[in-house]
């Protein structure tokens, strides 16, 4: 049940409003003055608050500014309740921040329409987003109301690649970003000696290509189709339009980078500091995290066992060394017919130590 702060000097008005959104399911806890309420609203954390703003003690502006000085608070949805129905109250309300501005005397539908409104929104904005389509969807849905996925992505360009064929190459400049509608694709980095680390894998729905148009040097890694792959091509000027007419989604799409960033580390200490047979195993987990679908039964991973020594950071032979180890304590096993490996036994892999 969501909870909801609300702050009214007025003793009707504030049992009236309590009541009407106790009927519709909400707990709610009432103040009569700011003071009172900035202290409720610090012990107990309310997912909304409902504030007037002509009040005693300490009016409805100040509450609001102490509501954004508290880093607990500062994300609360806010809205004003007030009489004060002049244009330039309703614009110092929201440039200071608020959320909503209700108009006395308001109806039930209104007053039930905002706050319904608001804790939705507030809701889906701390749903972890995933970096796939459906995290990249949601956040800009929340953001501007509308299915933007499908009009950043609807009628592109698409490019086929085949097997092996190279996307972008590593030192080149980006001028676009790339949408998987299908396909599989890995990118990967050589050291002087030629040994490839393979640093990411996509999948349908994923974006690629992003993070270096958006920090404005050269790709750092090469692309390469895993197999054949279908790629809707966004100019990079329309990807910048969108995140700039959107300080939200571009807030929201840099935690997503960030996350993706300290995968990056976790990844790069496993490779240092872990075993062969750890590095081996997380490889395996890896790549069953990132193609595992929705079907019953083990998981098979399609994958030559050259790319995945890449992915485990280890050289080829010792790779398959491991796997014949891994087949025997019936960790995995491997399809005859294809060479395709089935993991057996997740446990064992996520328990593996040495």
């Amino acid at each position: 049940m969501k909870k909801i702060l609300l702050i009214e000097d007025n003793d009707i008005i504030r049992n009236n409003t309590a009541e009407l959104l106790e009927l519709s399911n909400y707990k709610v806890e009432v103040a009569e003055n700011g003071k009172t309420g900035v202290e409720k609203a610090i012990l107990s954390n309310p997912d909304l608050i409902i504030c007037d703003i002509m009040m005693p003690v300490m009016d409805g502006y100040g509450v609001l500014h102490a509501v954004h000085k508290n880093e607990v608070l500062k994300h609360t949805p806010f809205i004003f309740l007030t009489a004060k129905t002049e244009r330039v109250d309703f614009r110092k309300a929201m440039d200071m921040g608020a959320d909503d501005y209700i108009s006395k005397p308001f109806t039930a539908t209104e007053l039930l329409t905002a706050v319904d409104s608001r804790i939705k929104k507030a809701t889906e904005l701390k749903q972890d987003l995933t970096a796939g389509t459906d995290g990249y969807n949601s956040l800009l849905q929340i953001a501007t109301g509308k299915k933007a996925i499908e009009e950043l992505t609807q009628y592109r360009s698409i490019n086929t690649y085949k097997r092996k064929q190279v996307i972008y190459s590593e030192g080149n400049h980006p001028s676009r970003i790339y949408y998987v509608l299908k396909g599989k694709i890995k990118a990967y980095k050589r050291n002087e000696a030629g040994k490839e680390l393979i640093t990411d894998l996509y999948n349908t729905g994923d974006f690629l290509g992003h993070i270096a148009l958006l920090g404005g040097g050269t790709y750092k890694d090469t692309a390469v189709a895993l197999e054949e792959t279908d790629l809707a091509i966004i100019p990079g000027e329309d990807f910048n339009e969108l995140l700039h007419k959107n300080p939200e989604a571009a807030g929201k799409f840099i935690q997503m980078l960030a996350k993706n960033i300290a995968e990056k580390e976790t990844q790069l200490l496993k490779l240092a500091y872990s075993s062969l047979r750890k590095k081996v195993a997380d490889a395996l987990l890896m790549l069953q995290k990132k193609y595992q679908d929705q079907t019953d039964g083990p998981f098979t991973i399609d994958i030559t066992r050259e790319n995945l020594a890449a992915v485990a950071g280890t050289a080829t032979e010792s790779l398959i060394r491991t796997l014949g180890d891994f087949k025997d304590e019936k960790i995995i096993d491997f399809q005859k017919q294809k060479g395709k490996i089935v993991i057996l036994n997740t446990q064992k892999l996520e328990q593996m130590h040495e």
